[in-house]
């Protein structure tokens, strides 16, 4: 064991520049830093979010259920920037006071409904469009067991692995074999149920699956924190093809790029407000601009 031994102080007080990338954002508080006015486009549907994977699940969902035909499920999806704090303007902490993305605002209903956490937003969303989420008791409730499955596993993978094999301004071995080890264990877990499985619940895609390939399968498929040779992702078959499965639909393609500020200029919409926005380059737009 080669890090430093730390002794924790009697009580904790916060250390401003600790935290590494995201020092500028984190902080042991709630709450609005300013005030910032959220804009609000012509469909009932206004997103509020960046394409990491949490906001991709949402993104990926919408795209789906606008290519099944519901077109109530039109959106328009306008860019949050997590690294300069738009997440603690005061419109946006009024729809999530917990100050993450994704958050979604629905005006079809007044007051107008808001949603906040990923999972909820994705079962609300299934739920009002009765589409990708199985109508069978059984297959319902292994659905949802995946579903929250995903919730309660993904902060390993986010928050603990990939902050510190990625983000933490100092590499340490214990942490990032302590959660190497959780995150491996999870990835078998996966790749054991589909051995037998097309998809999480079966032979049906739901927003079970796009909630675990929005962190799972990106991260099988080498596009989360350059980790897929560390931990050995092509030694897990069955996820692996599950993967690369779901990767192959149109929707998902689509999903994927909007609110993307990174990566190649053609895998990027930083907002989405018509179907005609993927045929323009972001390029092209911001030289328009």
């Amino acid at each position: 064991m080669t890090d430093t031994e730390y002794t924790p102080p009697k009580v904790w007080t916060w250390d401003t520049s600790n935290g590494g990338e995201f020092a500028s954002i984190n902080r042991p508080i709630s709450g609005a830093t300013h005030d910032k006015e959220l804009p609000i486009g012509k469909h009932p549907l206004q997103l509020y979010s960046l394409a990491t994977p949490n906001g991709v699940k949402i993104t990926v969902l919408l795209e789906e259920l606008l290519a099944a035909g519901h077109t109530g499920a039109e959106y328009d999806a306008w860019l949050i920037r997590i690294h300069d704090g738009d997440q603690f303007g005061s419109d946006f902490v009024n729809i999530n006071p917990n100050s993450k993305i994704p958050a979604l605002m629905d005006h079809s209903q007044t007051p107008p409904l808001r949603m906040f956490e990923s999972g909820s937003i994705l079962l609300q969303l299934a739920e009002r469009f009765n589409a990708f989420i199985p109508t069978d008791a059984a297959t319902r409730a292994q659905c949802l067991n995946w579903l929250f499955w995903q919730m309660g596993s993904a902060p390993y993978l986010g928050g603990g692995f990939g902050h510190f094999y990625s983000y933490a301004p100092v590499r340490y071995e214990y942490p990032i074999d302590r959660f190497t080890m959780e995150v491996k264990r999870q990835l078998d877990v996966l790749d054991k149920h589909l051995a037998d499985n097309t998809y999480l619940t079966g032979d049906e895609y739901t927003i079970a699956d796009i909630a675990n390939w929005s962190w799972y399968g990106q991260l099988a498929l080498g596009r989360l924190y350059n980790a897929a040779e560390f931990l050995d992702i092509e030694s897990y078959s069955h996820l692996m093809r599950w993967s690369k499965l779901i990767d192959q639909r149109e929707a998902v393609q689509r999903g994927r790029k909007v609110n993307r500020t990174f990566g190649d200029l053609d895998s990027q919409l930083h907002e989405r407000h018509d179907a005609s926005d993927f045929d323009t380059k972001t390029q092209d737009k911001i030289e328009a601009s």
